[in-house]
């Protein structure tokens, strides 16, 4: 019985699973990542911590089942997170992190030329840093643009040239028409430095010799073209029928739900993702988990969460940010964090800034229904902040729609169903 696995880049670490032809989770692997150098508007990670932690997870998750059996492997990965390669993989920039906010002037020369339904409007966009790297140097003939999800399955494959449609989506491609468009020529970049691009679970090509020796995988291994952690983590869920929705409540708050058609508004950070014959459109807000994490500790979360008294609301309204600037569900460079009055108690706190977040996720759907995606007509939970019962209670006290168990958590497990052809059974 062939095998498949899954690896998965998120900011924290690295995660690896591995599922049977029916589905079935035989392993679950985890490797931790250094913390990315967050400064201000900067926010980078160096992409070997990602190749060591992958090696690691993957090795460890290869040492619990027949490593023979291994067909297909795909790799998720952040949003928007890039880098700049040469032919043999080698990083020639900085690794930009999804909420790296530099390209703030890029994103706005890129108005001038690029429709407005276009996912690149953001300093966060994957073409405004490319346009940033290029500003500053870093891009040279030669050079190919990879996010992290790619970079890795370059790593596998040894060859550094693919993208997905759910990834180089925020680097300007147009996934309705399938191709790049003419205005990126706009952009001056140099020839070439722009990734080949497939549909998300399109075969991409075997295993290299290299990588076959050294995990002890079959050389006929096919590595299968990736997608987003978030796109991940949908597949993982076991949502597949339009209205059907997931809320990720990671890092950072991230909403979708399964359209007949897309829908792209950049203007409210709203964007639109291909998986097989429908579309996955939401967005992605600033808030979520760590901004929890700034004044709690997990176990602080977690003991606070059981005196919650989650019927009865603060009455306290926050803007639960980072920092400065929010994206969806509203696009805004200039919104600033607000967590006052801060209650003495800290149960109340919590509290407050949980009900903060699910109003933000609440206003999110609103948003999307508005634009002419569907209602949710049921909400899975994934990410860490899944389970957490007294956020869930206040969450679902706020939206009129069926709560339901997500299938799996781990945005691993949609990669590995992804490479497996699975995303729909």
């Amino acid at each position: 019985m062939a095998l498949s696995i899954g690896i998965d880049l998120g900011t924290s670490a690295c995660r690896v699973a591995v599922i049977d032809e029916t589905a079935h989770v035989l392993h679950l692997s985890r490797a931790d990542l250094p913390p990315p150098v967050d400064n201000g508007l900067r926010c980078e990670q160096t992409a070997d911590d990602w190749w060591q932690a992958c090696q690691r997870a993957l090795s460890d998750a290869l040492s619990h089942v027949d490593k023979t059996r291994v067909a297909h492997i795909a790799v998720d990965g952040t949003s928007s997170t890039l880098l700049l390669c040469n032919a043999d993989g080698l990083p020639m920039s900085p690794a930009l992190m999804y909420r790296d906010q530099r390209a703030h002037d890029q994103a706005k020369q890129l108005k001038d030329y690029a429709p407005t339904e276009a996912a690149v409007h953001s300093a966060s966009s994957s073409l405004a840093k490319l346009c940033w790297l290029k500003d500053e140097g870093y891009l040279q003939d030669g050079l190919k643009a990879l996010h992290q999800a790619d970079w890795i399955s370059g790593q596998l494959r040894g060859h550094f040239d693919s993208s997905d449609e759910n990834n180089a989506l925020k680097l300007g491609y147009d996934s309705v028409k399938q191709c790049w468009p003419t205005w990126l020529s706009h952009c001056q970049l140099p020839r070439d430095c722009l990734p080949n691009v497939v549909p998300a679970g399109q075969y991409l090509g075997d295993i290299s010799s290299d990588m076959a020796k050294q995990f002890g995988l079959p050389t006929h291994c096919q590595i299968i073209a990736g997608t987003t952690d978030s796109t991940a983590s949908f597949i993982a869920s076991g949502a597949k029928n339009r209205g059907d929705a997931v809320t990720i409540l990671g890092s950072s708050l991230v909403i979708k739900i399964l359209s007949d058609k897309a829908i792209f508004a950049p203007e409210m950070g709203v964007y639109s993702h291909r998986l097989g014959d429908k579309w996955l459109v939401g967005g992605a807000s600033n808030s979520g988990g760590a901004v929890l994490k700034q004044f709690f500790n997990i176990e602080q979360i977690e003991a606070l969460s059981r005196d919650i008294q989650p019927n009865t609301p603060s009455g306290l309204d926050y803007v639960p940010l980072l920092g400065k600037g929010e994206r969806f569900p509203v696009n805004s460079k200039d919104l600033q964090p607000c967590f006052e009055p801060r209650p003495d108690n800290d149960v109340d706190f919590l509290q407050a800034i949980l009900e903060s977040i699910a109003k933000i996720e609440r206003q999110g759907y609103e948003t999307l229904s508005k634009l002419g995606a569907p209602s949710p007509v049921s909400i899975r939970t994934c990410g860490g902040g899944a389970h957490n019962r007294a956020w869930q209670t206040i969450r679902q006290s706020m939206m009129n729609s069926l709560f339901l168990e997500a299938n799996h958590q781990e945005a691993a497990i949609g990669a590995a169903l992804l490479a497996a052809g699975n995303t729909h059974d």
